[in-house]
């Protein structure tokens, strides 16, 4: 079969998903997709509400079945589906049960290989099972650390099973080419195309991708590897990372001295002085590479260990800031060389080089523990440490946050409150 694009509608609200789908199937989707986020918000009458809207469209309810198959099979069905989502990970018995119920209602299943260890072998029993569709599906939490289906997997079950292949995670204008090349026929996307400010366009965008072969100019939800984390935190504000890291690492009491729109992201070089003792600091430029950022604990102190001076030097060497849990002085004339400095005090006078303390070792800073090699993210809102273990899952996250938040400013653009767009009464948690 020619390869098809099918929508994946994961969202909470119908209101907003039926307005994206039609955006979307003016763009080009062949298939929708119910996500199960939507499902499970909206229940089945989700689905007959996207089968009113696109009459002439494939309609998938992406059930994600584990057990009692052929019951939850009929109810998407009933309500409308064309193909239903069984879970890979089910026993044998329900994907069978699964099976036979569909073809009783003229539909079909896709069984998502999910986390099942053997793919290529589950693929293979689920054709034999009956199964319509295979899915190769990346989940969204682990594409967050960077992941998505490799090709050679996508050529190797497509060379072992009669039935269509679908494939799902991470995919995007710039790299859907790849996996059509690769023989998948069921192209599955979600964040690429539902969180575009221009839906049609980046559906658009997709297909033609898909039918030249050539990679899509911008790619939408994009996930970044642990060598292009500079490039991840650079789109992300502040407040996009602390919602992705669930409000953790927001130093305290450190202000900002930058100018407008002016954003700081660099790998964490630590220093522990003592109070005025500005030795250490100014020693750390020496050792900074281009990209670091000087993190400094200063246990508060009122006495400068930060200046003009060592500003000038720091730029120079590439260094990308500076952050004092103590004081800095010569504010102005930082800010008009354009050295994003942090600093919990500003005063006027400065204290004596005595070298106390040291380099490279663990502080805290804004009440935060920051070690050499995490990432320092400092823009006008304040700054936050990302621990350098979760660093590509917490960037990928704050990006979806970011691009998520395009989506629905655009909504409210076109004439919606934020309380509309995201309907708070209707979702106000239930005491």
């Amino acid at each position: 079969m020619t390869a098809v694009l099918q929508v994946a509608l994961d969202m909470m609200h119908l209101k907003r998903a039926l307005a994206i789908g039609k955006e979307a199937v003016q763009g080009g989707a062949d298939w929708v997709e119910v996500g199960t986020p939507l499902l499970k918000s909206e229940g089945a009458e989700a689905i007959r509400a996207m089968r009113k809207a696109f009459p002439d469209r494939t309609i998938v309810a992406d059930m994600k079945t584990m057990d009692v198959g052929g019951f939850e099979v009929e109810i998407a069905v009933k309500a409308g589906a064309d193909v239903v989502t069984v879970m890979g990970l089910a026993d044998d018995a329900t994907i069978s049960e699964s099976v036979l119920t569909a073809r009783r209602y003229g539909a079909k299943v896709m069984v998502d290989l999910m986390n099942v260890p053997d793919k290529k072998a589950r693929a293979i029993r689920s054709a034999e099972l009956g199964a319509g569709y295979v899915c190769l599906h990346v989940g969204i939490d682990e594409q967050m650390h960077g992941r998505v289906s490799p090709t050679e997997l996508v050529r190797g079950v497509v060379g072992a099973v009669s039935v269509p292949v679908a494939v799902a995670g991470g995919i995007n204008q710039a790299n859907v080419r790849d996996f059509v090349r690769a023989g998948a026929s069921v192209i599955i996307v979600g964040g690429a195309i539902i969180k575009a400010e221009d839906v049609r366009s980046a559906a658009k965008e997709v297909k033609k991708a898909m039918v030249s072969g050539k990679r899509g100019a911008k790619a939408i939800s994009k996930k970044y590897g642990m060598d292009e984390l500079y490039d991840a935190f650079s789109k992300a504000s502040t407040p996009n990372i602390a919602d992705a890291q669930h409000k953790r690492g927001v130093m305290v009491d450190i202000h900002p001295h930058i100018a407008h729109g002016k954003r700081m992201v660099g790998r964490a070089l630590t220093v522990q002085t003592a109070g005025g003792d500005w030795a250490k600091p100014v020693e750390a430029i020496d050792r900074a590479k281009d990209g670091d950022v000087i993190v400094i604990d200063v246990g508060g102190s009122g006495v400068a260990v930060w200046g003009e001076l060592a500003s000038i030097s720091a730029k120079l060497k590439g260094v990308r800031g500076v952050v004092i849990d103590g004081a800095a002085r010569d504010i102005e004339t930082i800010l008009d060389i354009g050295f994003p400095c942090f600093s919990k005090l500003v005063v006027p006078h400065a204290g004596e080089p005595k070298g106390y303390g040291g380099i490279g070792h663990e502080i805290v800073c804004g009440g935060q523990v920051v070690r050499s090699g995490d990432w320092i993210v400092g823009d006008e809102n304040g700054v936050i440490v990302v621990p350098q273990e979760s660093a590509v899952e917490v960037a990928n996250r704050a990006v979806d946050v970011y691009e998520r938040e395009n989506r629905i400013r655009e909504e409210i653009r076109r004439g919606g409150t934020l309380s509309s767009v995201q309907e708070l009464e209707k979702w106000e948690q239930v005491r």
